[in-house]
């Protein structure tokens, strides 16, 4: 019983905040949040956010970071839609897509652990590249993927449950499960909070460090490509800004679910739910009377307070063990 409640103290917060945003919304526009076309809004734009930070809370927790992710979706969605439009298959196309997300997380890992460069440092820099290099190789030039809507493949991955629900939402849910079961149920998931909490520590009782760090980056690669392929099915389309804007939504949506920002600790319902605040704000806003131009200053506010706040609750934590 102990257990489960040391397992899900760290998810009270941030679900009293989505409960409490909820609530706040629908007394504040009842006729937008009483009304069911809201929530399908929601359920076909929040995993794209969600997908991308449950590979991103391994890396926080592994104590590192990763600035890259955007431009990985952009670069794994250039290699689905050259696949898929020389193929015509977009089985085909997931499949290279997922694979160079991979490479690009493998090339972030080997990269920094081989140097020992900051991995905020390294990432950065692999921004900048991967993205200079899909407008180089797309000449800067949209793609459309019209033709592969009614696809078998696209319609399992985007299509509607029922004629109502966006498949994309199961498949957020079953990311999110599956990196829970890691994180929480196997030695990998030990090792990396092990390693986020004390790398040197770890490494004197004889974790492979380094295998891990490379491993959460390698995951994050494919969670990244992985969202920017469902966006591509979902809009029909693949352009050459595709992931820019996602980087404050996800660190925001990972950082108020309660990951820490020093690693060690976080957990993937934390950023699902913290995903479904980022991603409710905006509507919320607007529903509410207020202009769009609130949405990045309210994410912004949001990202900086919860940073605070677990910040110094960790600290407060910390003086107790302590004493």
């Amino acid at each position: 019983m102990r257990s489960v409640y040391r397992l899900l103290k760290p998810m009270l917060p941030v679900t009293l905040v989505l409960t409490g945003l909820w609530i706040a919304f629908i007394i504040a526009a009842p006729q937008t949040f009483l009304d069911k076309y809201i929530y399908i809004s929601f359920m076909t734009s929040i995993p794209f956010i969600a997908i991308a930070a449950a590979g991103i809370t391994l890396v926080v927790i592994a104590g590192e970071m990763d600035m890259s992710f955007a431009s990985n979706m952009a670069m794994s969605g250039f290699a689905f839609a050259v696949i898929t439009r020389w193929s015509g298959s977009p089985a085909l196309g997931l499949a290279a897509a997922l694979a160079m997300g991979a490479c690009i997380g493998l090339i972030n890992g080997l990269t920094i652990t081989g140097t020992g460069a900051p991995s905020i440092v390294v990432t950065i820099g692999f921004d900048f590249f991967w993205r200079g290099s899909v407008m180089l190789l797309s000449n800067g030039l949209a793609i459309s993927l019209a033709s592969i809507r009614t696809s078998p493949t696209v319609q399992c991955f985007t299509g509607r449950i029922g004629g109502l629900i966006p498949a994309q939402t199961v498949w957020m849910l079953g990311v999110s499960i599956f990196f829970a079961v890691i994180l929480h149920r196997t030695v990998l998931g030990d090792g990396i909070r092990f390693i986020g909490d004390n790398k040197e520590a770890a490494r004197m009782m004889g974790l492979p460090v380094r295998r891990t760090r490379i491993g959460v980056f390698v995951l994050a690669g494919i969670t990244a490509a992985f969202s920017g392929v469902l966006s591509c099915m979902e809009l029909g389309n693949w352009w050459p800004t595709q992931g820019e804007g996602y980087l404050l939504l996800v660190f925001a949506s990972v950082f108020l679910g309660g990951t820490s920002v020093y690693g060690g600790r976080g957990t993937l319902w934390g950023s699902l739910a913290g995903a479904m605040v980022i991603g409710m704000i905006e509507a919320g806003l607007v529903s509410a009377g207020l202009s769009g131009f609130w949405t990045r200053f309210v994410h912004g506010l949001v990202l900086v307070s919860s940073v605070v706040f677990y910040a110094l609750a960790s600290e407060r934590k910390g003086k107790r063990s302590r004493l």
